[in-house]
């Protein structure tokens, strides 16, 4: 794959992340059925009582993989570590709300509220160039 541009920002390089990723897929089961998930469907990924959720708009599907797997998978910067037990797709996020506690109440798309614990939360602001 080659991409031409006059210059390479770190738009042109998530576009090329984009790019390569796009396609893939994420294997999980659904009512004991195993299933595909491409991972820009992908919502947020949550661990509950050792057990690993993937959420999308339509599906909540079980995977046998732990957070810290999926963190090596999917790409850092469209995927982010927001608290202990959750992984949000960042394009996914449509409104950001800092909490009185220094968390960060995350909006999806779907409507959906993730919290970003504090212990996360510079990282994201840094991630995403706000609040310098």
């Amino acid at each position: 794959m080659e991409i031409h541009c006059i210059e390479v920002t770190e738009e042109v390089l998530r576009l090329e992340r984009y790019i390569k990723r796009y396609g893939s897929y994420i294997s999980a089961t659904k009512d004991g059925e195993i299933v595909s998930v491409p991972t820009e469907d992908i919502l947020y990924i949550e661990s509950v009582d050792k057990k690993t959720f993937i959420y999308t708009n339509e599906k909540v599907l079980l995977t046998d993989k732990r957070l810290y797997e999926f963190e090596s998978i999917l790409d850092g910067k469209d995927f982010f570590r927001c608290s202990k037990s959750t992984i949000i797709h960042l394009n996914k996020v449509v409104k950001l709300k800092p909490e009185i506690t220094r968390n960060i109440l995350a909006t999806l798309e779907n409507g959906e509220n993730i919290m970003v614990s504090r212990r996360y939360a510079v990282e994201l602001k840094n991630l995403l160039g706000i609040g310098r």
